[in-house]
């Protein structure tokens, strides 16, 4: 007779993870904390390319830019650096960017939190195994371990778990080469700040690497194949940031495509669609990112996919396929990294019973890491235009705040949406420094249907730039909403 260990274990969901970035390390932690047999399969580490060549390596970057713009601009309010010099007479310093010594910390972060997190797992009791998996059936992923892939593992399972993130697209007329013409995952092999960076597209990423890289005093030319830097982005924020580009010394060319990108002796030459060309000592490509979905049985296991190759899931994670879950960028959801750990929980949440709460997208809340940043949840302006929402939107400019004024803050603003007839907040754009831990608040209306005089009666802090919340909040109390 089995004793009630041997059959408790017998008992237990047996959890397969395919792919273990934030939405994957998730899963696994959530289902091993219920209790199931967990396995996460994993081919370049616990974290994935998020934390390894991502998310974590460009968001230390951008703080180091940060911290360049915080010491350049000090003199501003009133600090001011000297050296003695010769005869006795002062030298103004001036700031250098050692970027081998910072992409060699922002790296050795990156492995940290990777093994940071590996350990967590396996204090969990998670199984973890290196190689490349691929689905064999709904129930089974196979993983090519050991020297060339010449070793296989079978992992069994009742629930399958697929986050297998995306990778940097690539165009065939501008072919990456890790030197000259690089993807955002290769920018870390940079011994010296680039004499002038080519930034090919205005999305989030090349915006952010632009503002970064600027910030670290590079030159920079950032080419947009739309009007506005940040397309579907808010145009207030868009504008916002345009304005500091160009402020700071950066060539935005709008409207102006890409047509390739060539190396040269010592640098790369991008040629555009209308015949221009632009010289420069680097290119970075942000094009956007491809699923990496191909190849790994998906197709044969009955998993549907969009014709752009996502998985395609619903609001808890799940795919066509009853057992098979997916989260992160190679889902049809949302691209961001904060989301795809949601999804990992929820689709664990879901598969083993526990209490679920579908994710409703208009209450995500995401930040672009420019300088300032830009923070968003809920509806947009876009929206009211085009009808999907109706509401009233206010926007207060951050140089009016008191604590703007004295950390020096020009640019940036706080607006929010509230929905006629009831004044519920129902979107919100924040740009400013920091603007990620701004939006919190603003979130939490989002999601506990707060109206305007609700949010108003919070008390704020005297000075502080959280009390621009309030005060946009308290102006929208007289607002017609009827």
């Amino acid at each position: 007779m089995e004793s009630m260990s041997q059959t408790s274990f017998a008992n237990r969901q047996r959890v397969a993870v395919l792919g273990g970035g934030p939405g994957g390390y998730e899963a696994a932690l959530a289902a091993a904390q219920l209790g199931a047999e967990v396995t996460l399969v994993e081919r370049v580490g616990v974290g994935g390319s998020a934390v390894l060549t991502d998310v974590v390596p460009s968001k230390s970057l951008i703080a180091t830019a940060d911290a360049a713009v915080a010491i350049s601009e000090a003199s501003d309010l009133g600090v001011q650096f000297y050296a003695k010099g010769a005869h006795g007479k002062p030298l103004k310093p001036e700031i250098a960017i050692n970027l081998a010594a910072v992409n060699k910390r922002l790296l050795a972060l990156a492995g940290q939190q990777s093994e940071d997190m590996r350990a967590t797992l396996l204090e969990a009791g998670v199984r973890i195994l290196s190689g490349h998996g691929r689905l064999e059936g709904p129930n089974a992923i196979v993983v090519a371990t050991g020297p060339g892939g010449t070793d296989f593992d079978r992992v069994e399972a009742d629930t399958v778990v697929v986050s297998v993130g995306a990778s940097p697209r690539e165009l065939d007329s501008a072919k990456p080469d890790g030197q000259r013409i690089l993807t955002w995952t290769q920018l870390y092999d940079m011994k010296a700040l680039p004499e002038h960076l080519i930034v090919v597209g205005s999305g989030v990423t090349g915006a952010e690497f632009a503002s970064a890289y600027m910030n670290l005093g590079a030159k920079v030319t950032l080419v947009s194949s739309r009007e506005q830097v940040l397309p579907g982005e808010d145009v207030d924020a868009a504008q916002v940031l345009e304005k500091v580009f160009k402020r700071g010394g950066m060539q935005v060319l709008s409207k102006s495509r890409a047509a390739g990108v060539e190396r040269t002796a010592d640098g790369v030459i991008v040629t555009l669609s209308d015949g221009r060309t632009v010289e420069g000592s680097h290119c970075l490509m942000a094009v956007g990112s491809l699923p990496n979905t191909r190849g790994i049985g998906l197709e044969e296991a009955g998993v549907e996919l969009t014709e752009s190759g996502h998985i395609r899931v619903n609001r808890v994670a799940r795919t066509s396929v009853s057992n098979i879950y997916a989260a992160g960028d190679c889902t049809n959801f949302f691209p961001l990294a904060s989301v795809a750990s949601m999804q990992g929980r929820t689709a664990v949440f879901h598969a083993l019973g526990d209490i679920v709460i579908p994710l409703e997208q208009r209450k995500i809340t995401a930040n672009i890491f420019t300088a300032p940043e830009i923070a968003t949840v809920g509806f947009s302006e876009q929206d009211m235009s085009s009808g999907a929402a109706d509401g009233v939107a206010y926007k207060l400019p951050l140089a009016a705040n008191p604590r703007a004024k004295m950390m020096g803050i020009k640019d940036g603003f706080v607006k929010v949406i509230a929905r006629k007839g009831s004044g519920t907040v129902i979107g919100a754009v924040v740009v400013a420094p920091k603007a990620s831990e701004l939006i919190f608040p603003l979130a939490v209306a989002v999601e506990r249907r707060l109206n305007v005089d609700q949010v108003s009666r919070v008390f704020a802090a005297y000075p502080s730039l959280s009390s621009s919340i309030t005060d946009a909040t308290r102006a929208m109390h007289l607002v017609n909403f009827g």
